[in-house]
């Protein structure tokens, strides 16, 4: 699956989740982040793999959303390994 189905994906699930999420708010903004540069095509590895750690730390411990959530690591992982510093 490309990036952005499985951002958007992901988006509906935390959307539905009914549970309180302290981090909820992050969570979201990354992932709106994540489905703007794969509609746009600015994809920028530092940038999704920050966001993708953004999105990991907000809601990594919700087991509803784990699925989901390992569908769009492995999305971003297709576009390389961010550079080692």
């Amino acid at each position: 699956m490309g990036l952005w189905t499985t951002v958007s994906r992901l988006r509906r699930e935390l959307a539905a989740h009914p549970g309180k999420l302290p981090d909820r708010a992050i969570a979201e903004e990354e992932l709106a982040a994540l489905a703007e540069m794969a509609l746009s095509g600015g994809l920028e590895i530092p940038r999704l793999h920050r966001s993708l750690l953004l999105v990991a730390g907000a809601i990594g411990s919700v087991s509803a959303l784990a699925g989901g959530l390992a569908d769009v690591r492995r999305a971003v992982e297709l576009f390389g390994q961010q550079p080692r510093r």
